[in-house]
């Protein structure tokens, strides 16, 4: 059995990982999932909870990149804790959610492009959010005034008599583009730490990990679309703090998910309206963009606010409670945007939609600026993290695919 001693220095401290293949140093963090994942090892009594333990079960050492590896592939849902008999009080003291909490937000650090924005990771809270969306509606409703009135006659939903519609496609196009690029850059660089070429490999090796990559790619959206590792491993949902068992987690991120999904299509079927078609906006209540933008900022609300809620009832056993600032302040933004969106769409025939449209603006230009280094970033290294899974899981169960 593996020693229970815990790693005492911070969590920048660099300690040495064990085996003669890993000669690597871990962070304090990163030396204690290796020392954790060691201890499952020897026990594998959570190995049908999630894709976690099969993935651990592949590899008898853990350095670097199996750290960062299985921290993505942990959705957090609380099983292995509640299951555990070697968690907190035991003297092996093995937290895994916790644990893998911590490293987790780390690799969203590390991997960050450009890579001094990755401090933000730690700014960009519930008190950053609110100022930036605040800081930014106020220039618009400001570059408003200065134009004309904040309060006018209604012009018939024309959002464009406001902002002309070339600088709103520019300047949010842009920063759209731009968070899209940094997400990319960052998770093309996990990809590649996390499975490294091997010059190692056999012809055959290789040519089985390419057949695998298009079927566990599609099981991975399957994975991903299902909310699959939020089920608790048994199909009973979450933990609760109390033990008990919930699928709400499940449902507010797939109202979530879904939700953004929606209103994404909204922003492109009017895309294609404008451009393709030549019909410019407002368009009708009873149009495709109307209607998949108001299904999804309604879930865009209900998601959200499920998750703030289960957010601020959550204990810290099982999370870092160094992130709820993170979390809360990018769940927040969303609410934000759905929120102002809709209020938006109630009140574009009224004076009051300059206003509204420049509230509304800040909310999303606030949630662009900071999607590449908020929790926005855990959804594209946890599909990552499936993938590579998915992948390895079609390999001979001998090999490790990324790891000495």
């Amino acid at each position: 059995m593996p020693q229970a001693a815990r790693p005492t220095s911070s969590i920048d401290t660099e300690v040495a990982t064990s085996g003669p293949h890993l000669a690597e140093l871990l962070t304090a963090s990163e030396g204690e999932i290796s020392r954790i994942m060691q201890i499952c090892n020897a026990c594998r009594y959570c190995e049908g909870f999630c894709a976690v333990f099969p993935a651990m079960t592949r590899r008898l050492e853990f350095g670097k990149s199996d750290v960062h590896y299985l921290a993505n592939l942990c959705h957090n849902c609380g099983a292995c804790l509640y299951a555990c008999q070697y968690a907190p009080p035991h003297e092996f003291a093995v937290n895994v959610p916790q644990a893998m909490a911590r490293v987790r937000v780390r690799t969203y650090q590390d991997y960050a492009w450009p890579a001094a924005f990755g401090q933000l990771y730690e700014r960009a809270g519930l008190t950053v959010a609110v100022a930036l969306a605040g800081g930014l509606a106020l220039f618009m409703a400001l570059a408003i005034a200065m134009k004309g009135r904040l309060l006018h006659e209604p012009l018939a939903g024309n959002f464009y008599a406001v902002f002309p519609h070339n600088m709103l496609a520019l300047v949010f196009g842009a920063t759209f583009l731009f968070a899209v690029l940094a997400l990319t850059i960052g998770v093309v660089k996990f990809w590649r730490d996390v499975s490294p070429a091997r010059e190692a490999d056999s012809a055959p090796l290789k040519a089985a990990s390419a057949r695998a990559r298009l079927p566990a790619v599609a099981e991975s959206a399957s994975d991903i679309a299902r909310m699959k590792y939020l089920d608790g491993g048994h199909g009973e949902g979450c933990n609760e703090d109390d033990d008990a068992f919930t699928h709400w987690r499940r449902r507010f991120h797939q109202m979530t998910l879904y939700g953004f999904l929606l209103c994404f299509a909204s922003t492109s079927v009017a895309t294609l309206y404008h451009y393709v078609f030549k019909l410019s906006a407002p368009y009708a209540f009873t149009s495709a963009p109307v209607i998949l933008g108001t299904v999804g900022g309604l879930g865009l609300i209900v998601g959200p606010a499920g998750l703030l809620w289960l957010n601020h009832r959550r204990g810290d056993e099982r999370s870092d409670p160094s992130q709820k600032a993170l979390d809360r302040g990018f769940i927040l933004l969303l609410l934000l945007v759905s929120a102002t969106g809709l209020a938006l769409l109630v009140l574009r025939d009224t004076s009051y939609m300059a206003l509204w449209l420049a509230v509304h603006l800040g909310c999303v230009m606030a949630l662009f600026l900071t999607l590449p280094y908020g929790k926005f970033a855990h959804g594209i290294f946890r599909a990552a993290a499936l993938i590579k899974f998915n992948i390895e899981k079609r390999m001979p169960s001998r090999i490790a695919l990324g790891s000495d």
